[in-house]
């Protein structure tokens, strides 16, 4: 006997957003094709990210920026399926990852909790080789996105994951300074979950992981290929790991001795 294919796998897209007016149209114009609702949640953009959202069809949500995690969570809330499917607004889905989920839906992938799709970046204008796997479709009824400082995702623990085929272009570069800025922020988030964790400050982790990471990024990674964008990136990632390492100092220092450091001028 044929198998029927089912309607109740519908997938509700979430997009956060706040001022993404040049980039909100092409990840939402991506997931047309697989999606039976996208929930834009807005976290307060004085631009036309909200306008040109609702004029695709999306349902648009106000809510003021809470953290990252928090936010996904509004918005797959006030998502009318169960499974969830995430981008953010400088992502878009390429052809293979969009049949990919419109094969899962008529039940032709496996019966997995979450899965996990193949994300690719770009530096200075040149896309990558290689990029990362991260965990983007899950049943808001089993999962939800873990509440952490940074690299938040749904947690995963005791449930089934599985990948599906086809990348998510990640198109996130803007300039230097901002990679610079951002770099700077997650550092921060970084160092503060440390803290809460309670994880000592080592002068060996300050010393090894920058030169550790670099080796990951320019030689491992085949960054070396890429010319002065791949040295650039694998360079960041080394001032990342420092970043990371020297702020922990710095709070378990100020914990300690309760002295905060006056900004000059």
């Amino acid at each position: 006997m044929d198998r029927i294919e089912s309607d109740t796998k519908k997938i509700s897209v979430t997009i956060i957003a706040q001022n993404e007016q040049s980039r909100i149209r092409k990840a939402i114009e991506s997931c047309k094709g697989f999606a039976d609702e996208i929930v834009v949640v807005d976290g307060g953009s004085t631009d036309a990210t909200r306008e040109i959202a609702e004029s695709l069809g999306c349902k648009v949500y106000l809510n003021p920026w809470p953290g990252y995690a928090e936010q996904r969570n509004f918005a797959a809330t006030h998502a009318e399926h169960d499974w969830i499917f995430f981008i953010d607004t400088d992502e878009f889905v390429d052809s293979e990852l969009n049949g990919s989920l419109l094969n899962w839906k008529k039940g032709a992938a496996s019966e997995a909790d979450v899965y996990n799709v193949y994300r690719i970046g770009n530096f200075m204008g040149i896309w990558l080789s290689r990029g990362e796997y991260l965990t983007r479709l899950y049943n808001k009824q089993k999962s939800k996105i873990r509440v952490t400082p940074v690299h938040e995702g749904p947690e995963t623990e005791g449930l089934k994951v599985d990948s599906l085929p086809g990348v998510l272009w990640h198109d996130g570069y803007r300039s230097i300074a901002d990679h610079v800025n951002r770099f700077n922020r997650y550092t921060e988030l970084e160092a503060e979950k440390a803290v809460s964790s309670n994880k000592n400050f080592s002068l060996l982790r300050l010393l090894t992981r920058p030169i550790l990471r670099f080796g990951q990024k320019y030689v491992l990674q085949g960054l070396f290929r890429k010319g002065l964008a791949g040295l650039t990136i694998a360079m960041l990632w080394a001032y990342y790991e420092y970043l990371c390492q020297i702020k922990l100092y710095e709070l378990i220092r100020v914990q300690k001795t309760g002295h905060v450091e006056q900004k000059a001028g």
